[in-house]
């Protein structure tokens, strides 16, 4: 009997497959059967199942194990509406899901997210439109099932999986990260952390080859440490290994990571500007002499400074050959050194076609 302010039950055998009802006439089963068949399969899977009114949004029916999703008994479920069992944010949530699905011919799924005892839980839900047989009583009623399946515990091991992973990737990228630094670190001079003529034999033909390919040009800068006076004269061989470190760091602060910084020789030091004119090239340059020469060094509780002078050629302007271009710079280097020093000079440009 349905307590009073409760929407009658309703005979699911009624909306069973046609294939399944034609099965169940021939074998002469009695069709409520399947109904437990059903319910003791969702409690096998941790899932309820549950039938509301479209109209009044009040449950007719639902199985022990949904009721217990909620920590009650069926019975006391019954007749009541989402509004009275839950927030009015999970309410609404709920009647949107259940408006959609009345509007389909087929199932229906959503996720909710639930407070239930102070603990959240994750539910996936199901539903379909079940309409009355015409031989019952109400049979005008349209009713709308859901299955309901607990997917806590899933969705935390998804969570946790996610994280691992993530961790993992972050673990790859740090050793992936230190690998190449190590390997970097491996192939620069000890004394000014700079890459070794080698790499900018390498790196002067790569931006050759892309300037002849792209038209575009590159910077090639030729610099040597002007001789020590004073303090650093008198210090020696301390203080040059000094004023190395102090010339490294300022080059590798001064250039881009696609721009390379080396140590052609002992006393000698080259910078490819890649995809810099010989007027930007020259400002840069001419900023970086500053540091140098107001860079102040300390050996032994003795400070003292060091200049730099530098010549800049740029290819295809002042060169037009990789021999060219490494003969500009020196050549600019030279007189830079000339003029006693401390200074930056650029290249002669030429005239006749560039490419």
């Amino acid at each position: 009997m349905n307590q009073p302010g409760q929407a009658p039950r309703v005979d699911l055998s009624s909306d069973l497959p046609t294939s399944l009802m034609h099965a169940t006439r021939a074998l002469q089963i009695d069709p409520a059967g399947w109904v437990d068949v059903l319910c003791a399969g969702l409690g096998d899977l941790d899932a309820g199942f549950a039938i509301k009114e479209i109209a009044s949004g009040r449950y007719a029916y639902m199985t022990p194990g949904m009721a217990a999703f909620f920590g009650c008994a069926p019975g006391g479920l019954l007749g009541r509406t989402d509004s009275d069992l839950f927030g009015v944010d999970v309410a609404a949530s709920l009647r949107t899901a259940d408006a959609i699905s009345a509007t389909l011919a087929l199932p229906y799924s959503s996720d909710h997210r639930i407070e239930v005892d102070h603990v959240r839980r994750d539910f996936h839900v199901t539903r379909m439109v079940l309409a009355g047989g015409d031989d019952l009583p109400g049979a005008s009623r349209r009713y709308l099932c859901a299955m309901w399946l607990d997917v806590s515990a899933q969705r935390q091991r998804d969570a946790q999986l996610a994280l691992a992973l993530q961790q993992l990737e972050q673990q790859q990228l740090a050793s992936e990260a230190l690998r190449r630094e190590t390997q970097d670190a491996a192939l620069r001079d000890v004394e000014t952390g700079l890459f070794p003529n080698a790499h900018f034999d390498d790196q002067l033909r790569r931006e050759v080859d892309l300037s002849l390919r792209e038209h575009r040009e590159f910077s090639m800068v030729s610099i040597s440490i002007d001789p020590p006076t004073g303090i650093a004269s008198a210090l020696g061989a301390s203080a040059r290994q000094r004023v190395l470190e102090a010339l490294g760091v300022l080059l590798r602060g001064n250039t881009r990571a696609m721009d390379a910084s080396c140590r052609v020789s002992e006393d000698r030091f080259a910078v490819l500007l890649s995809g810099v004119g010989l007027a930007t090239a020259h400002s840069r340059m001419e900023g970086l002499r500053r540091q140098c020469a107001t860079q102040i060094v300390v050996l032994d509780g003795q400070d003292f400074g060091f200049t730099v002078s530098m010549g800049v050629a740029s290819f295809p302007h002042t060169a037009h050959t990789q021999e060219d271009l490494l003969r500009a710079a020196d050549t600019a280097l030279a007189a830079a050194q000339l003029r006693g020093g401390n200074h930056v000079t650029l290249a002669s440009i030429r005239f006749e076609g560039a490419f």
